[in-house]
């Protein structure tokens, strides 16, 4: 049997306003650029317009001020924002199409006697739960997650294959040429809907937890240093790393590569840009990038654009000077 669905059926499911036959059969999701005729894909901003005619896509999903455009071509569904519906329906494509398995504890898990699972959790091969941790209601936990003792992880986590929850934070005295370690006592505390990715590390904290709010979302190989404190519905891109003791704010982002060092603390709203350090903590919110130094974005872009020309300057000031030698 051919999975897929009717484009009258997904509007039935998500909203939007159909323009075209709703009969049109759709058998998968896809980009522009590679869409079939049974595919559908979505057209989230206005300077992508042009691959509207050549896109071999059988439906699109578009703005308003592309709905005329998009309908002279086939069927469409438009929508305020075409990016969050695609985003809703992967989703119900996934529940509809493709469910996920139903939710058991793998026969390779190890689950400590004195950890509490919640409803309808998933654990996946070869993860370890250890003594005291909590895992909350729909929780989905990939193969080979750590979960360390006395951590806790909301309702409706997804911990991808690989992510370390707990581990011993980066602590040490030096004595006499020796580093003496500091046992790390502190906890991991999760909240709701937060989704670590692969062979991520968020690391228990010293004396008090390390704290990762509701909503907060975490790429691949992002390290999370001890006592660092997330705010809600901030998002980290791939190999991020944070310093302990750090706070980050609500609603922020931090492109992939950045690094916050330790014990800084950035406002909420504040966006990070990719490869960035910050040395400084940041109380305004804004677009901030650069390594070296770090600045609200617009400046920091004039002074990249003076910095490519100095060697020029610098050949000028020399022949300037040369000149005015008696």
């Amino acid at each position: 049997m051919t999975l897929g669905a009717r484009l009258d059926a997904i509007v039935a499911a998500l909203g939007g306003e159909l323009i075209g036959s709703g009969e049109t059969f759709i058998e998968r999701l896809a980009p522009l650029d590679t869409a079939a005729g049974h595919a559908i894909a979505f057209v989230a901003h206005v300077r992508y317009a042009s691959q509207i005619e050549t896109t071999q896509a059988g439906a699109l999903i578009v703005s308003p001020a592309l709905a005329e455009r998009a309908s002279a071509r086939g069927p469409c569904i438009v929508s305020d924002n075409p990016y969050l519906y695609f985003a809703r329906l992967t989703q119900w494509w996934r529940a509809t199409q493709d469910p996920l398995p139903v939710a058991a504890v793998h026969p390779s898990a190890w689950i400590d006697p004195t950890a509490v699972l919640g409803a309808n959790v998933a654990i996946g091969p070869f993860v370890v739960v250890e003594a005291g941790a909590r895992i909350g209601e729909g929780t989905r936990i990939g193969a080979h997650v750590t979960v360390g003792r006395g951590c806790v992880i909301g309702r409706r986590c997804i911990l991808h294959p690989g992510v370390v929850i707990g581990a011993d934070g980066f602590g040490f005295a030096q004595h006499e040429g020796q580093w003496i370690k500091i046992e790390q006592l502190g906890a991991v505390l999760i909240g709701d809907d937060v989704e670590i990715g692969a062979n991520s590390c968020v690391d228990r904290g010293a004396l008090d937890d390390t704290v990762i709010e509701d909503g907060v979302k975490l790429d691949n190989l992002v390290q999370i240093g001890h006592n660092v404190h997330i705010g809600a519905h901030t998002a980290m891109a791939g190999c991020a790393g944070v310093a302990g003791s750090a706070r980050i704010g609500r609603h922020c982002t931090v492109g992939g590569g950045a690094v916050v060092l330790g014990h800084l603390s950035l406002a909420d709203h504040v966006h990070i840009s990719a490869a960035s350090v910050v040395m400084r903590s940041i109380h305004q919110p804004g677009q901030y990038s650069g390594v070296f130094p770090l600045d609200d974005n617009a400046s920091w872009e004039k002074n990249a654009a003076t910095l490519r020309q100095l060697h020029r300057l610098r050949e000028r000031i020399k022949t300037l000077e040369k000149s005015e030698r008696p």
